[in-house]
């Protein structure tokens, strides 16, 4: 196996991915010698968001200098909710339901770490494995009794819970710090697990976990925490007007994923840079003193957007982001395949499948209908103009009273997909039905 590289830590207090350590500067010398660390996911939906990407990143950093790492996949803890920060109590969701997340995350966080790469060769593990058959009495007396309810409350994740007037904290979510805690004291035990990493607010559940190894196994672990990804605007990170944005391409399309980080403020991107890209610091900093020299717009949204697009959507994925993006800018439409445009219909853009009777309709009453304008004047002045085009062809006003032809199946991309666009910039995507 190959040597551990041990300015890893350098490099990730470099991009500004260290938050909180324990150890006190031990770590630096723990991982001169090739260990094994884990990150934990919890299933809240079927799909992670980009939320997840800093952590998931971060054990790929870890293998490619020549560490272990390990994937777990809460299937225990997700029956649970992490109070973690949040305002109120999560919904519980059915074991069944839960299950059929595990598994979909799980194949997922397999992306981006080797399984097939000798010593250092990846896992993903389930907490379920480990919890399931285990007593209420055996908890309490194996785990619960190395923990002090006094320290406990004073976490700050526990402590806003219980001081947030009108909310407080159900004992299942207060017991959750225990469960994670047995995790990495299992893990330990298991795989010889000596690093956790996370969120920053998971500072609490992973010294928990620190502690807890310590009594049960005199074992000698530590934990890094990663920071939560804000925008320097102060909105949500990972939220658009249409929702949150996931790995998930049958959730975030990767267009539209593609045209999220491509809209990435000044003010963030090279942040973001650092943080989700493998591109060197140096090789960042190049790219910010060029842009600041270079009048006119910044290159680095492009570079993030491919950069990130590829590791989470792979070659092919970007490649039809980028066509799709090319077209769009270009009015050039002609080429995009049916995979495209369905994409374009998920999430790129407002989409509508033509009613049954839109024969019978005026092409306004089509497009009033389907909300491309308030009333019929702006359609009636822009179909004056030339500024309808359907499917890149421009449509006179002579041709308002005749729907029918100007969405003939013969005329459609596909055989079913018309791209309107009214004026320069409202664009909607009609379908027709099967």
């Amino acid at each position: 196996m190959a040597g551990v590289d041990t300015t890893l830590l350098k490099d990730l207090d470099r991009r500004g991915l260290i938050n909180q350590a324990t150890g006190d500067g031990e770590l630096t010398e723990h991982l001169a010698h090739s260990r094994t660390l884990y990150c934990g996911f919890d299933p809240t939906a079927d799909s992670l968001h980009i939320g997840s990407l800093v952590p998931l990143l971060t054990l790929k950093r870890f293998q490619a200098a020549g560490h272990r790492p390990i994937a777990l996949v809460g299937g225990a803890t997700g029956l649970i909710g992490d109070p973690s920060f949040k305002a109120q109590e999560r919904s519980l969701n059915t074991p069944e339901v839960v299950s059929g997340w595990v598994e979909k995350i799980r194949a997922q966080v397999s992306q981006f770490i080797d399984f097939d790469c000798g010593e250092n060769s990846a896992a993903v593990v389930n907490n379920l494995d480990w919890t399931q058959g285990l007593s209420v009495l055996d908890f309490l007396r194996d785990v619960g009794k190395h923990f002090s309810v006094n320290n406990m409350i004073n976490k700050e994740s526990v402590k806003q819970r219980i001081q947030r007037e009108g909310e407080g904290i159900s004992f299942t979510e207060f017991s959750y710090m225990l469960l994670q805690s047995m995790d990495f004291a299992e893990l330990y035990h298991r795989e010889s697990c000596t690093l956790q990493i996370g969120g920053s607010d998971q500072w609490g559940n992973i010294t928990g976990g620190v502690d807890l190894t310590r009594r049960q196994h005199r074992g000698k672990v530590f934990g890094l925490t990663l920071p939560l990804v804000t925008k320097a605007d102060g909105t949500k990170f990972g939220k658009t007007e249409s929702g949150t944005v996931w790995l998930d391409p049958a959730r975030t399309s990767p267009y539209a994923f593609y045209q999220f980080w491509l809209n990435t403020a000044d003010a963030d991107v090279y942040k973001f840079l650092r943080y989700f890209t493998f591109l060197s610091v140096d090789e960042i900093d190049a790219i910010e003193r060029a842009d600041a020299e270079r009048a006119g717009k910044p290159e680095a949204q492009g570079i993030l957007a491919r950069e990130v697009t590829r590791e989470v959507h792979g070659e092919a994925g970007l490649a039809a982001a980028e066509r799709i993006s090319r077209a769009m800018f270009s009015g050039e439409i002609g080429e995009l395949s049916a995979s495209d445009l369905e994409q374009l219909r998920q999430d790129g853009l407002p989409s509508s499948v033509l009613p049954r009777d839109f024969a019978e309709q005026s092409l306004i009453q089509v497009l009033v209908d389907a909300g491309m304008a308030a009333s019929g004047k702006p359609v009636k002045d822009a179909l004056g103009r030339n500024a309808v085009l359907v499917n890149s062809e421009p449509v006179g006003i002579d041709r308002n009273g005749d729907p029918a032809g100007v969405f003939a199946r013969d005329r459609a991309l596909s055989e079913r997909f018309f791209i309107v666009r009214l004026g320069k910039k409202k664009y909607h995507l009609f379908t027709l039905e099967d």
